[in-house]
């Protein structure tokens, strides 16, 4: 396989396996039978420790007949790079490349093997010489491996992060170069000392004294830790994301594929727009029976050993949404336009971690995640891993086959939905995502102030994930939007958006919401918009200044509320007598009269100037709109994305689709299951979901369109212009239609 035919297929891969390799003979039986079975890509993980031992002694003889070999059997090669596992030379040679922990500290940890964390944190390379030596290693080993065209790309980070917190115990990095780095951007953020004294409220006369909070707590919501959060985030780890790229591209002659990929999106933040521009786009890894279900998620309080059956149905749910759908929507949406969206790590067996042995899953959990991958425009997957993983920490781990046998139901499984899709990989293999009528926008500087609040970082990615969730139950596709990303053009194609959780909002933020509002679109905001300035300073008058503008309002009260039944899932001990609302449900008025929701954190109360009353608590005004040139703009005085898993009702799910409605947004569906588009011209697939514990079965109509088949050759029953489809439980069925 070569670049070219790369481009023509849905490249279904798997992982081959983890260092220290097998025997070769076990590599190559099970790249054969992979051939076998529909797969056309094979990922190897490369580690500099493993394959540069010695400074200019460089092995990378397995990887080259590995490679070989997959080239006889027409498999394309996944390479990814793994330099934070760096050889112990470098350690030796570069002393003062080691990380600095926030106590001032070198970190002592060098990682000797691939567990745990694939080496993170790793050196800094911030450091001149040990960003050369990267750079050097990188370019020998594109170089050397580069040469087999059938490698069709390259990963530059094996789940982009430091984990620093978790493997070493404390934020990184606070080396000098590091800090003269952050001094850097920051004098071309703010020009001059003068103006970062005026920001930061601050009266350093020297660079030399301009350092980030260091306290032993490690988060503190001031201006300087937010700064250096979206530094360290956003700047540093961007700026080893493209010298990685530039090396690699200066290497390979073939021009071929540069991507990176995280472990799951950072929900909230808008980070991952910036890493995807440092590359041709950033990917994720995707593991569902893993990270889908939150401690303050209904099913999660409620399941236990006398409710199995809700516990089993919940969950399955929760894994086709948290742990997938909502992963690649945000991943689809955070690259640029027409970009690939990449599953570059895929769960192929059961979760196993140290003695905690997950499920193993069934081929009808490859079809459910699977097929929920690709209605979010997944264009390729590689599983995690081929075989059983030979690491104690994750033992037997992870793998499509055990540790011993050719083959299981869900390998089975897996290559049988690989070679559907690759029979339309026109539509599957490519960019074709249906498209979305609404985005639910994210900042990433309110990201970082709201992570930096005590027990409340857990609120917004909550928030953001419940509206995610609400929309998805309510059959509407959604994309995210980025605030610093904004482009007019794409924005204004959006019907509404939606502002979750906008603590932090800086001024210029709120104009483009404002002028997206004038021009037509609908803006959807929760409660406290613009709470704090884009500095973490609070504003008077507890809103921004252009969001007051926006909506015609005044704040009036603002208190939090109680949890129902005195739920203590998110609220803080009370202190006192008087602190806590009870709980209450929000009447709807005006435009949405006869509707009601939740109230949940907080209840924000309004003095309407100029706006429209559509949410009452008691008498005191909760919500408005606002018509706004040819455009609408609601304030919902509350956090309506919580109930998205938290305390669901229906009458808020209710009350948030006669929302959308008077938005002009719609569910693509009507009927009960839910429904996603992939799309060129002249062919789509309609990926339909049942997210209930009963069978579905729906007329759909397919008028205007020549032909239609499953995808999987379910039988599919025609009457003129309608075919009947029968979805089981928690299941996912597949229509591709074609034009005559």
């Amino acid at each position: 396989m070569n670049k070219q035919s790369f481009g023509r297929l849905f490249p279904l891969g798997s992982h081959l396996c983890r260092e220290p390799m097998p025997p070769m003979a076990e590599l190559k039986r099970d790249m054969e039978n992979l051939k076998r079975h529909g797969f056309s890509l094979i990922k190897l993980q490369e580690h500099w420790g493993v394959d540069e031992p010695l400074e200019g002694h460089y092995d990378f003889g397995r990887y080259e007949e590995l490679i070989g070999h997959a080239a006889k059997l027409d498999l394309g090669i996944y390479l990814g790079l793994t330099c934070e596992q760096a050889p112990n030379w470098l350690w030796s040679k570069h002393p003062d490349c080691r990380m600095v922990g926030r106590n001032g500290l070198p970190i002592a940890y060098q990682a000797q093997s691939t567990l745990p964390g694939d080496g993170k944190p790793g050196p800094c390379y911030d450091h001149p010489g040990a960003r050369a030596d990267q750079a050097r290693f990188i370019k020998q080993l594109v170089a050397t491996l580069g040469r087999f065209e059938n490698v069709v790309c390259w990963n530059t980070w094996q789940e982009v992060a430091y984990w620093a917190e978790g493997l070493v115990g404390q934020h990184v990095c606070y080396c000098d170069h590091t800090l003269e780095h952050f001094r850097r951007w920051l004098s071309e953020k703010y020009g001059d000392l003068d103006g970062l004294n005026r920001a930061w409220n601050t009266r350093y006369l020297d660079w030399c004294y301009v350092i980030p909070e260091r306290n032993a707590h490690g988060r503190a919501i001031v201006t300087q830790e937010l700064d250096w959060r979206y530094f360290m985030d956003n700047v540093q780890v961007a700026g080893v994301l493209l010298s990685r790229a530039d090396a690699i591209r200066a290497a390979d002659r073939m021009g071929r594929t540069v991507f990176c990929h995280k472990a799951q999106p950072t929900i909230g933040a808008g980070m991952d727009w910036n890493y995807a521009r440092c590359q041709d786009f950033m990917g994720s890894s995707c593991y569902p029976a893993w990270f889908a279900i939150s401690p303050w998620d209904d099913f999660a309080v409620e399941a236990g050993p006398g409710n199995l059956e809700l516990e089993r149905r919940q969950a399955l749910a929760a894994e086709m949404h948290n742990g997938v759908c909502l992963v690649y929507d945000y991943v689809r949406s955070c690259n640029r336009a027409g970009s690939p969206v990449w599953a570059a790590e895929f769960q192929g067996g059961p979760v196993s971690t140290s003695l905690h042995k997950g499920r193993v899953p069934s081929g009808e959990d490859m079809r459910r995640w699977m097929l929920t991958a690709v209605s979010c425009g997944v264009s390729a997957l590689s599983f995690w891993v081929t075989r059983a993983e030979i690491m104690a920490e994750e033992m037997n781990g992870f793998s499509l086959l055990d540790s011993v046998g050719e083959s299981t139901p869900r390998y089975e499984e897996a290559g049988r939905i690989g070679q559907a899709l690759n029979r339309h990989a026109d539509l599957f293999g490519q960019p074709s995502w249906g498209g979305a009528p609404v985005a639910i926008v994210v900042d990433e500087r309110n990201y970082q102030a709201c992570n930096l609040l005590g027990y409340g970082s857990e609120h917004l990615p909550y928030d953001v994930r419940g509206w995610h969730w609400l929309l998805w139950r309510l059959g509407i596709p959604v994309d995210f939007a980025e605030l610093s990303h904004w482009d007019e053009a794409t924005m204004g194609r959006y019907k509404a958006l939606i502002l979750p959780f906008p603590l932090l909002l800086s001024e210029e933020a709120a104009g483009k919401l404002s002028d997206y509002v004038a021009a037509g679109g609908n803006l959807i905001s929760e409660a406290c918009p613009g709470r704090l300035d884009e500095n973490a300073y609070c504003n008077r008058g507890e809103l921004s200044a252009a969001m007051r503008v926006l909506f015609g309002v005044e704040q009036e009260s603002l208190t939090m509320v109680r949890e129902p039944g005195n739920g203590r899932r998110w609220l803080p001990r009370q202190r006192t007598w008087g602190e806590f609302l009870p709980a209450t449900m929000l009447e709807g008025c005006g435009p949405l009269a006869g509707h009601s929701l939740r109230a949940n954190l907080y209840l924000e109360t309004f003095t309407c100037l100029g706006s429209e009353p559509c949410l009452k608590h008691d008498q005191a005004v909760a919500g408005v709109v606002r018509q706004v040139g040819r455009g609408r703009a609601y304030l919902l005085g509350t956090f309506v994305g919580h109930n998205g898993a938290a305390y669901r009702d229906q009458d808020t799910l209710a009350a948030v689709r006669a929302l959308l409605e008077r938005c002009d947004v719609h569910p693509e569906h009507e009927g009960r299951l839910l429904l996603r588009r992939r799309a060129i011209p002249g062919k789509e697939a309609w990926i339909f979901t049942n997210t209930s514990d009963s069978e579905i079965e729906e007329r759909v109509s397919v008028a205007g369109w020549g032909s239609v088949e499953g995808l999987l050759d379910e039988p599919l029953p025609r009457e003129g212009d309608e075919v009947l489809l029968s979805v089981p439980p928690l299941d996912i069925r597949v229509l591709v239609v074609r034009k005559e």
